[in-house]
């Protein structure tokens, strides 16, 4: 009685130790080894049902051969699946089987005795290993909706140093194990099948937000990935001011969700902002309207001089002729020129300079007629403001939506329950254009305000924009441009230099380009000729 107390006992501890196993290959063989212990079975194999109506070998274990298959840590099981069906009926004829089309326990006190099961494979098995298979315990794994999900084979019960049938109270305390195992292992699976339709939903909708537009590409798959390396090259730091930065699995789990998370608001910004591929598009390129007006104005100069030199030839005045030609020429070429500019500031770049601004407005000012007749000029205010531009394609309220992204990002991320686990996955996914000198957005966070994950994903979404061969106002940029650039961000307190001193030390920014960048984006760089860098090792800067 002492000893049946004492495993009901061990068969709670058990209960209790299996529902708090979170990972599946660890928690198949502590079923296992549990109820090899509770029974004191000297062997025994667990199977899983399969959902092509077989059941598989997952796990085996026998103490008298030192034998180990399966699960975490041992060899593969070289056993092919077992059929629950041969040529269209049941398969009763193996144990396993029998006990899974029967769903009942099957408790057999000799195996060479034993009749109306075929023992073949065990016979084998025992010629090879000399090993001697007696006593039999196979019990059914049900689930919550008494569903058999698996089958725990109990092998020769040991008894004072021999081996003996399986008694009664062994069989109930196995099936009782069997039940509490079965639902620890539905709950893990119904857990994993969560998170992997988690997992889905968050890709599927990173997906929708890269094929929202043409010209961000991969974006948010390819930010995940540099995140990832970046992280995990901080986390392995053993010097400099990283050296105490690690990551546990579950701040790197939130860490790789977030990043790719980390534009999820962009849902709510309109198509027409993030497609903006050059400065005076809408529904269309108002570039060629503005071309339009330009032709119509180089009409006029050609029907002033067509006027002004036929009085001219009228007086005999040849010389005015020749000087009215000269001076059509020199305006039609100053209107092309000017054209061509406007066509070129219309693409967007990384810069434009006072003076190109300035140009705009004095073309601006220029005067044409309409089809009324109505003088005009050349360029509206909206089209001005646009062409002016100093980065990229957007005028300063378009950058205001699209910077609103990242607050509705927030706001979506922070309406979700995540687990205590998972609760910095919005903190980590708002923080991406922070700056370390608190002059990002939306919070206007500084450094020490900012988490070192949140810091991480700031410098892998820099340099994937940066590197990124899919932006329309800018060039595919090569591996020494992108670090000499994001060099002087850390001169300038964009990002944060000690990642950067990590993401260049580490190689990191090379083992993504040889994934994800093209061959002539690869070129040779010398760290030391990078502005901004001193190493990993260097002392902690001063960001402030």
């Amino acid at each position: 009685m002492q000893e049946l107390l004492e495993r009901i006992e061990r068969l709670n501890a058990i209960g209790v130790a299996l529902s708090a196993e979170r990972d599946t290959g660890r928690l198949l063989e502590r079923i296992l080894r549990s109820a090899k212990d509770l029974t004191a079975a000297d062997g025994g194999t667990l199977y899983l049902v399969r959902d092509d109506r077989t059941i598989a070998f997952e796990i085996m274990s026998t103490d008298s051969l030192g034998l180990e298959l399966g699960g975490s840590g041992g060899e593969p099981i070289p056993f092919e699946p077992l059929p629950l069906e041969v040529g269209g009926r049941p398969n009763e004829s193996m144990v396993v089987t029998n006990c899974v089309v029967h769903e009942r326990t099957v408790n057999i006190p000799d195996a060479y005795d034993a009749e109306g099961y075929d023992f073949s494979g065990t016979r084998a098995f025992d010629a090879r290993t000399g090993y001697r298979t007696r006593s039999l315990l196979t019990v059914p794994m049900r689930n919550h909706e008494h569903e058999i999900i698996g089958v725990l084979q109990l092998i020769n019960a040991i008894e004072a140093g021999a081996v003996v049938p399986f008694s009664p109270a062994a069989q109930q305390l196995a099936e009782s194990l069997a039940s509490q195992a079965a639902i620890a292992l539905t709950n893990k699976r119904l857990l994993d099948d969560l998170r992997e339709l988690f997992e889905s939903f968050v890709r599927v909708i990173a997906d929708a937000i890269d094929e929202k537009s043409p010209y961000t590409g991969a974006h948010c798959r390819r930010v995940p990935e540099l995140t990832m390396l970046l992280a995990d090259a901080a986390h392995g730091i053993d010097h400099g001011p990283l050296a105490g930065f690690r990551l546990d699995a579950d701040e790197r789990y939130a860490l790789e969700l977030a990043a790719w998370l980390h534009d999820c608001g962009k849902v709510t910004t309109p198509e027409h902002v993030m497609d903006k591929s050059t400065k005076l598009e809408t529904i269309h390129d108002r570039i060629e309207t503005v071309a339009a007006r330009f032709a119509a104005l180089a009409r006029e100069i050609d029907l002033g001089y067509a006027a002004s030199s036929g009085r001219a030839e009228a007086r005999g005045d040849l010389a005015e002729v020749q000087r009215l030609e000269r001076e059509r020429q020199e305006q039609q070429a100053r209107l092309a020129d000017d054209l061509a500019f406007l066509r070129r500031a219309n693409t967007g770049g990384e810069h434009m300079a006072a003076e190109d601004r300035d140009r705009v407005a004095k073309i601006a000012a220029r005067e044409w007629r309409d089809a009324d007749g109505n003088v005009q000029r050349l360029l509206s205010d909206d089209e001005v403001r646009n062409l002016q531009v100093a980065r990229g394609t957007l005028n300063d309220e378009e950058r205001g939506i699209i910077q609103h992204h990242v607050v509705a990002t927030i706001r979506m991320l922070e309406q979700l329950p995540f687990p205590k686990r998972l609760r910095n996955v919005p903190e980590y996914a708002g923080g991406h254009h922070e700056r370390v000198d608190g002059q990002g957005y939306p919070n206007g966070l500084r450094r020490d305000e900012m988490s070192i994950p949140a810091r991480v994903m700031a410098i892998a979404d820099v340099f994937e924009a940066l590197s990124a061969g899919d932006r329309p106002y800018k060039p595919a940029k090569s591996l020494s441009e992108c670090l000499g650039i994001m060099g002087r961000m850390c001169e300038e307190g964009h990002i944060d230099p000690d990642l950067f001193d990590v993401f260049v030390d580490s190689g990191v920014y090379r083992a993504y380009a040889e994934r994800f960048l093209r061959p002539e984006q690869i070129d040779t760089v010398e760290p030391v000729s990078i502005p901004g860098y001193r190493g990993s090792a260097g002392p902690p800067r001063d960001t402030a």
